[in-house]
């Protein structure tokens, strides 16, 4: 059995059309561009796979470290589920202007058409500008004929659902549901490894070359949840020094530590690596095979055969993650 100390990560930097500077202002992010848009934080998946930034294995990718521990760095039910693919996709997102609005399929239809896992996730605001909102599901019932003739009359705007957020709130978006950040959100988002999403609308921009983002209309009708749900805003207790659960589902489990003070976790019965997103302030966290500091917007992952994880504060906030 090998112990392996808590790895961070090389950010992953992507431009997009709606990005900004968010990333680099707040969360220190190497970008020089003023279109940055997300940073993937941990990820395995192909062409995109995160390297090792810190200690003896600095330089080596997720997947080498995965094929090289297996079990001992994820857990013998994720390997059970998942092989030894990393399921999870870690990523900071700085919307600048409006995402298009989009879906994703559920993971039956990803496998059949792109051979994919389908992509649940879940969505911590950590800064969001006044009056900026998110878009979640519709604000009416909804029939495929009637999101049909939204399309093509353009004014599908008119069925969405708006929220607005502050820092702190928390969305669960499960696969079907239509969906958009907006303008002056930056957020922490967990979600399975994919890169499927369908878009649908896109406020007919046009890229630096001036042309129309594809629309994905015809594979989106089949994935849509067309019921109107108020089931994406996620309730969660705040309890200082205290774990927090946030959203528990298939895919992963999410947890809320707001600490002012030290924390030690038996982590030995979890047979899942454990992964820290800083929201907020800064920590020192360790296991048995050593150490590494994290701040806001830095991302840390611990092996699941971690007996034990200690986290060293005198103030942060940390989201915990596990399968």
């Amino acid at each position: 059995m090998t112990k392996v100390y808590p790895l961070k990560f090389q950010p992953i930097l992507k431009e997009r059309l709606w990005g900004g500077t968010k990333l680099a202002e707040q969360l220190n992010k190497p970008s020089i561009s003023d279109i940055t848009g997300e940073s993937w934080e941990l990820s395995g998946v192909q062409g995109d796979v995160s390297e090792v930034a810190n200690g003896e294995y600095k330089g080596s990718s997720l997947n080498a470290l995965i094929e090289r521990w297996g079990p001992d760095l994820l857990g013998n039910s994720v390997i059970d589920r998942f092989g030894k693919e990393f399921p999870i996709l870690i990523k900071f997102i700085d919307a600048k202007q409006d995402l298009s609005i989009q879906l994703h399929p559920h993971d039956e239809l990803a496998k059949s058409r792109h051979n994919s896992f389908g992509k649940t996730e879940m969505w911590y605001v950590m800064d969001a500008d006044k009056d900026a909102n998110l878009i979640v599901g519709f604000n009416q019932p909804m029939t495929r004929e009637k999101y049909v003739e939204s399309l093509e009359n353009k004014n599908l705007l008119e069925y969405m659902n708006y929220e607005k957020v502050t820092a702190g709130d928390t969305f669960f978006i499960n696969t079907g549901k239509i969906h958009a950040i907006g303008a002056g959100v930056l957020l922490a988002e967990i979600q399975q490894t994919s890169d499927i999403t369908y878009r649908v609308y896109d406020f007919d921009r046009r890229d630096k070359e001036g042309n129309l983002r594809e629309l994905h209309t015809d594979l989106a009708l089949d994935a849509i949840d067309f019921e109107q749900k108020d089931d994406f805003k996620v309730s969660y207790d705040r309890t200082i020094d205290k774990v927090n659960p946030m959203v528990s589902c298939p895919y992963f489990k999410t947890n809320f530590l707001q600490l002012t003070a030290d924390m030690k976790q038996e982590a030995g019965s979890r047979d899942s690596f454990t992964i820290y997103m800083c929201v907020e302030g800064k920590a020192e966290i360790s296991n048995e095979a050593g150490s590494a500091s994290i701040r806001k917007g830095e991302t840390i992952l611990l092996p699941a055969n971690s007996e034990t994880i200690q986290i060293e504060t005198s103030g942060c906030k940390l989201l915990e993650v596990t399968l």
